[in-house]
C-alpha cells in the first residue's frame, strides 16, 4: 500500500458541491460522537459502529439534505470515528474532539474513484471530473481517495494504492557501507563521515513574520470577516515554513538512503526532550521525528537498513580508547581525552560512535549489539541504566 498526493483544482460547481459534501461528513461524525458520548455518560454504554450505521439510516430520512452528497464519505466519517476511539482507548492518542468547519475538511470514497493520467483528471462519484496535478504516476488498484481542503483553500487528494511489486533485493547490511547519524541543535545532521549538515535558516527568517500575525489575528473582533482573513494569513504563513521544512527533510533523506546502505540512528526521547522550555522550539522545528520516518520508509522501498541504539548509550562522552567522560556538559562542544590525548568534536564522535555501537556483537561481558546496539557495561553502569529506564 502507497499514498500519493496530487493536487485537484475544482471548478466552482464542484466547489460548491465539496463544501456540502464536507459539510455533510463533519455533521455526521459530529453527531456520531455526540451519540457515543451521551451513551456512556448516562447508561455507561458503548454503542458500535454498526449501531451507529443503522441510526444514521433514519436520520437521513429525517434531514434529507444528507442525501444530497455521496453516501460512501458519510460511512467512512463513522469508520474514521471508530478508530479515533480504538486509538483512544489504546491509549495512543487523546478523547476523540468535534471536527470544527474552520479547520481542515476531509472526505474519504473508498470506491468508483477513477485516476486518468491521459486527461489529467480523477473522476468522483456525483462529483465528475476533477483536474488534477499529477507530479507522478503509479500502476496498481486504487483503493481509496480523499480529497482534502486546507485552511488556506487548497484543494488535494490522496490517492491509496495498492500494488503488486516485489520487494526490492537488500543491499548487504555491514558496517563498511553503513554510515552513524547524529541529530542535533547546532548542526541538524552530523555524519559519522566528518560531514555536517547545516539546520535551514528560514524558520527563524519567518518566525518574526508568524509573531506579527499572530497579533493581528488577537487584535481582530471574535466571528468577524476581518479575523477569518487574519487567520487564512497566518495558515498561508505556517504552510509555507512546513513547507520549506518538507522539502529540506525530503532531499536530505534521499541522498542518505542514496549513498549508503545502512543508516544507524540514536533512539531519541523527542516528547521529553522538548519539556525544557529553552529548547523545545527548536526541536519543533527541526522535525526529527519525521525524518527519521522518511528514512525508514525509503530505506524499506530501496533494500537499505535501519538500526537503531539505545537512548542512553554513551555516544558523545566513550573515546575510542574507552575512556568515558562523565563529566561533558551540553555546552561543550569539544573536549579532550585524558588517556590518549585525543581532541573531540562532540557531535562527530556521537555519529562514530552511534554506528559503532550499532554494530556490537555480544561478547562475553553481557553487553548485546545487533539491532538494539548496546555497548558492553560494567554492573554499575547496568544498574544506574535500568534504574533510568
Amino acid at each position: 500500500m502507497k499514498a500519493y498526493r496530487y493536487r485537484i483544482e475544482p471548478d466552482e460547481k464542484q466547489v460548491e458541491f465539496l463544501a456540502k459534501q464536507f459539510g455533510c461528513s463533519r455533521f455526521v461524525y459530529n453527531w456520531a460522537l455526540d451519540l457515543k458520548t451521551k451513551a456512556w455518560q448516562t447508561e455507561r454504554k458503548g454503542i458500535s459502529v454498526f449501531e451507529i450505521s443503522r441510526q444514521m439510516t433514519l436520520l437521513k430520512k429525517e434531514k434529507e439534505w444528507l442525501s444530497e452528497v455521496a453516501s460512501q464519505p458519510l460511512q467512512q466519517s463513522l469508520i474514521h470515528l471508530d478508530k479515533a476511539f480504538t486509538g483512544f482507548f489504546k491509549k495512543k492518542t487523546d478523547y476523540p474532539r468535534y471536527k470544527s468547519k474552520w479547520g481542515k475538511q476531509s472526505a474519504s470514497f473508498p470506491q468508483n474513484v477513477e485516476v486518468e493520467f491521459s486527461s489529467g483528471t480523477i473522476v468522483f462519484p456525483k462529483i465528475g471530473r476533477i483536474k488534477a496535478r499529477f507530479s507522478r504516476t503509479f500502476t496498481g488498484v486504487v483503493k481509496t481517495v480523499t480529497i482534502t481542503k486546507t485552511v488556506t483553500g487548497k484543494y488535494f487528494a490522496s490517492v491509496l494504492v495498492e500494488s503488486e511489486n516485489q520487494a526490492p533485493v537488500p543491499v548487504p547490511d555491514v558496517e563498511e557501507t553503513a554510515v552513524g547519524l547524529d541529530l542535533g541543535l547546532t548542526h541538524f545532521l552530523t555524519l559519522s563521515t566528518g560531514e555536517k549538515v547545516e539546520h535551514p535558516k528560514h524558520p527563524e527568517k519567518d518566525l518574526d513574520r508568524i509573531k506579527a500575525l499572530h497579533q493581528r489575528v488577537s487584535r481582530k473582533k471574535k466571528g468577524s470577516k476581518n479575523r477569518r482573513k487574519a487567520i487564512v494569513k497566518l495558515a498561508l504563513a505556517y504552510e509555507r515554513v512546513s513547507n520549506k521544512r518538507d522539502d529540506f527533510l525530503q532531499k536530505v533523506s534521499t541522498r542518505l538512503v542514496r549513498d549508503f546502505g545502512t543508516l544507524c540512528f540514536e533512539d531519541l526521547n523527542v516528547a521529553g526532550m522538548t519539556q525544557n522550555r529553552h529548547l523545545s522550539r527548536h526541536i519543533g522545528q527541526s522535525g526529527w521525528s519525521k525524518f527519521k520516518i522518511l528514512c525508514e520508509g525509503k530505506a524499506s522501498a530501496n533494500g537499505k537498513h535501519i538500526r537503531t541504539i539505545g537512548r542512553f548509550e554513551p555516544s558523545s562522552k566513550l573515546c575510542s580508547c574507552g575512556y568515558r567522560n562523565k563529566d561533558l556538559s551540553l555546552s561543550d562542544r569539544t573536549w579532550v581525552c585524558p588517556v590518549c590525548k585525543t581532541t573531540h568534536d562532540r557531535d562527530i564522535l556521537a555519529a562514530n560512535n552511534i554506528k559503532r555501537f550499532a554494530f556490537v556483537k555480544q561478547n562475553t561481558s553481557g553487553g548485546t549489539g545487533g539491532e538494539s546496539g548496546e555497548m558492553p557495561v560494567n554492573k554499575r553502569d547496568r544498574r544506574t541504566r535500568k534504574s533510568q529506564e
